[in-house]
């Protein structure tokens, strides 16, 4: 990924792709470009584990499409550590996906920590939320 495209503001930031494959992660984008996902969600064992620090608010990063190209530019508002079956049906919605339900969100984030290493309910995760504060245009090395 070239960073040289990005804006000068946005150089500097990190970069990162939601999920864990070229597809989930340009599905959900779009989820985020659309205004329908403004949280996510990641298994504080694998921030521990990759020796990622977590977001702080206030704090922008990168998204990326499932091609590694930058696509927006997101600011945290909210982070908070709850274990799974502490997730509540409000943040479920804000995750934006599938009918945004909280026993759509359980099933899909159960598979999906399943897939990527570990699940249990009473994992702890760290759950964040987001706003959206520019799309990148394809001359910023956006889709």
């Amino acid at each position: 990924m070239k960073a040289a495209g990005l804006h000068r503001e946005y150089r500097d930031l990190p970069r990162w792709s939601f999920g864990d494959s070229a597809a989930l992660a340009d599905e959900l984008l779009a989820l985020v470009m659309a205004g329908q996902k403004t949280a996510t969600c990641g298994a504080l064992w694998q921030y521990e584990a990759e020796g990622v620090a977590l977001p702080k608010p206030g704090e922008r990063s990168v998204v990326l499409d499932g091609s590694g190209r930058p696509a927006c530019v997101i600011e945290t508002t909210d982070i908070a550590i709850k274990r799974f079956d502490e997730v509540d049906a409000a943040f479920a919605h804000d995750e934006g996906e599938g009918d945004r339900s909280h026993e759509f969100w359980r099933r899909t984030h159960e598979r999906y920590f399943r897939r990527v290493g570990s699940f249990s309910t009473d994992m702890a995760l760290v759950c964040e939320r987001f706003r959206l504060i520019q799309i990148l245009t394809a001359e910023e090395g956006a889709l």
